[in-house]
């Protein structure tokens, strides 16, 4: 059995929910970080949907590899796809990626890349229909301004300055 690898891209980032042995930060090469995905549950609802966050195809993504300890393969398993998984907008895809700890790391790791055929799948849409949906959109885990704004602060404090999502908390925090 191969070394699971887990590959955190937004809030598996700070709150992976499962126990690992090592991580580190790392680069995916093939799919960038996107709030392409009309969120139903966790951040809006079927009447006012949120976005959250996706792998998208193309381009590129810093995030985090944790590496789970063998014993905790299964369970971890589950658990990603009972967090992951709630609406099968994502496929599992095992996909390399570069540890960027100074090691040279190369392997692969479990990365849950949006299925752009999945009725959810919002694409890339302006900031100002991003804006319209985030500040209306409230789901059983939080309003959807929280969970953007949360992962901005959270991105920028592992030095990780994705543009767009910069570019839209600030349209976020401005008075409408």
């Amino acid at each position: 059995m191969t070394e699971l690898w887990v590959f955190g891209y937004g809030s598996l980032m700070w709150r992976p929910g499962f126990e690992f042995a090592e991580s580190a930060s790392a680069a995916l090469i093939g799919a960038h970080r996107s709030l392409c995905i009309y969120s139903f549950h966790h951040r809006g609802t079927t009447e006012a949907p949120g976005l959250v966050l996706g792998l998208d195809e193309g381009g590129a993504c810093r995030g985090v590899a944790f590496r789970v300890p063998d014993a905790k393969r299964d369970l971890t398993l589950a658990y990603l796809r009972e967090r992951e998984q709630i609406t099968e907008v994502y496929v599992e895809d095992y996909r390399p990626v570069s540890l960027l700890d100074g090691s040279g790391r190369e392997l692969e790791a479990l990365c849950y890349i949006v299925d752009r055929a999945h009725p959810q799948y919002a694409g890339k849409l302006s900031i100002d229909a991003q804006a319209r949906l985030v500040r209306a959109a409230v789901g059983r885990s939080g309003a959807n301004i929280e969970y953007v704004l949360n992962t901005v602060r959270h991105l920028e404090e592992a030095g990780i300055h994705d543009v767009e999502l910069m570019a839209l908390a600030a349209r976020l925090a401005a008075p409408t």
